[in-house]
């Protein structure tokens, strides 16, 4: 068991009266000195804020980007945009930001990393208020403090003793400030960035050969079940359309929002219900139920059950290690809200997260939570329908079956239920996942490869600085 100590005087000096354990073990320890050197100096003499409101242009629309995974790689590579109105919406235009400037992310569950663009049309992208901006101060090299902050050694401290707070939390700029980092010259500073240099190159062509999942998992089920996506797109395309009103009164829970009668929505439905005549419930071990409601107080340091919440899924498979932890008590007295291998859990509601399906592929101790739903099958192999529940055209059933307004959209067990699932044998399930399986395993190789070249790099970093020390 881990153990520190401090006094009430060090608690007193902080103005945000930080007290948790993580932090000042950290501080004791001294894991703010982040390799270890002698010759130090704080980060904070080596980047300063420096950003500046965006001022939107009158008809113009812009390029935003928050702070999730989903929307900036590991590289800093921009995959996704929001795209903001800025006449109707300008409280959405944050930041803008300069080729001068490095973001970093102050949220935990984002992990974004140091972040550097130096293209054209910079301008045209606005950064949320969850990115920290920085300008690099005389005597550093940007490209190598823009590694430096990159480096899994800082993320590490940042994750593990740095952040504040429980679910969505982050980290003041004061506590990132502390991190220690030792004197490196400038000509030896240019000399690792000149090292990079080949390097990133490497990385940026073994990107090229990268897939998504979403794009694999599509592609086998249009060959597989024959999907005309150029229908699909050609329909979606539509913006104006008419029905009647015995459609409306034939609906009952008389339905009548406009998305609801998208004639993609119905192409879609008639599309999986032609590979198969069975839903959902013909396969259901149990009733698809509703996770538990908690409270701050449910929440602890030491319990054995993490809490799976619509955030822990947002990136299509449970993230353990972005789980807030539950107490035993919570967790026995919601006994029946646990899962076990082979559930899969959807996200039931909320603009972003909702249909969002994350597989249960190990035994852990977990409970699911109210904005989530469990689904749990009898005959039916669960990987093919986490597969399937991914797909772009079961994620459009949801789009236009979900309720309600703005981000308080939901859907429920009793619609997912009726959902159209593809009535094939297990084998033919087989085969599908496996081909799907294959294809990501190829794309797990160029990643890890990717993840090596970026290890040397952190090598190049922690080198360049250790000689000076």
């Amino acid at each position: 068991m881990k153990t520190t100590t401090t006094n009430i005087s060090t608690l007193a000096k902080d103005r945000y009266l930080r007290n948790d354990f993580k932090y000042y073990y950290a501080i004791e320890n001294n894991l703010f000195n982040l390799f270890g050197t002698t010759n130090n100096v704080n980060l904070s003499t080596i980047i300063e804020e420096n950003y500046s409101l965006c001022l939107y242009e009158q008809d113009k629309e812009y390029f935003g980007i928050p702070t999730g995974q989903t929307y900036i790689d590991e590289d800093g590579d921009i995959i996704d945009y929001q795209l903001v109105d800025a006449e109707n919406h300008p409280e959405r235009l944050k930041y803008i930001v300069s080729k001068e400037n490095i973001l970093l992310s102050s949220l935990r569950l984002a992990k974004s990393p140091a972040l550097n663009y130096d293209f054209d049309k910079i301008n045209d992208y606005v950064f949320s208020n969850g990115f920290y901006i920085f300008k690099i101060k005389k005597d550093w090299n940007q490209k190598f403090v823009l590694y430096l902050l990159r480096s899994k050694k800082l993320k590490a401290l940042i994750d593990n003793n740095i952040y504040r707070g429980i679910g969505i939390s982050s980290y003041k700029i004061e506590d990132l400030f502390k991190v220690k980092i030792g004197k490196c010259l400038i000509e030896h500073q240019v000399a690792a960035v000149e090292a990079i240099i080949p390097i990133e190159e490497n990385i940026k062509s073994l990107k090229k050969n990268i897939k998504s999942t979403q794009n694999i998992i599509d592609n086998t089920l249009k060959t597989v079940f024959q999907f005309d996506y150029e229908k699909f797109n050609t329909l979606k395309a539509i913006k104006l359309y008419s029905t009647t009103q015995s459609v409306y009164s034939d609906n009952p829970d008389l339905r009548f929002s406009a998305k609801f009668y998208r004639p993609a929505g119905e192409y879609v439905e008639n599309e999986l219900r032609r590979i198969g005549k069975k839903r959902f419930k013909h396969y259901l071990a149990e009733p698809i139920v509703l996770g538990a409601s908690i409270a701050p107080t449910d929440c602890c340091e030491d319990g054995e059950f993490c809490y799976i919440s619509m955030a822990t899924i947002k990136t299509w498979e449970f993230d353990k290690d972005a789980a807030n932890i539950v107490s035993n008590d919570y967790a026995e007295a919601k006994n029946e809200k646990r899962v076990k291998k082979n559930d899969i859990i959807l996200a039931r509601s909320g603009e972003g997260t909702i249909g969002k399906v994350a597989l249960i592929e190990e035994d852990v101790n977990a409970i699911f939570c109210d904005f989530t739903m469990r689904i749990r099958l009898k005959n039916y192999n669960p990987k093919f329908a986490y597969y399937y529940m991914r797909s772009t055209y079961f994620q459009y059933l949801v789009e236009i079956y979900k309720k309600g307004l703005g981000n308080n959209t939901n859907i429920f067990p009793i619609v997912v239920q009726e959902f159209p699932l593809p009535d094939l044998s297990l084998d033919e399930q087989q085969k599908i996942v496996d081909a799907i399986q294959l294809e990501i395993d190829k794309q797990n190789e160029i990643k890890n490869q990717i993840a090596i070249l970026r290890g040397k790099i952190d090598s190049i970093i922690e080198n360049s600085i250790l000689a000076n020390d």
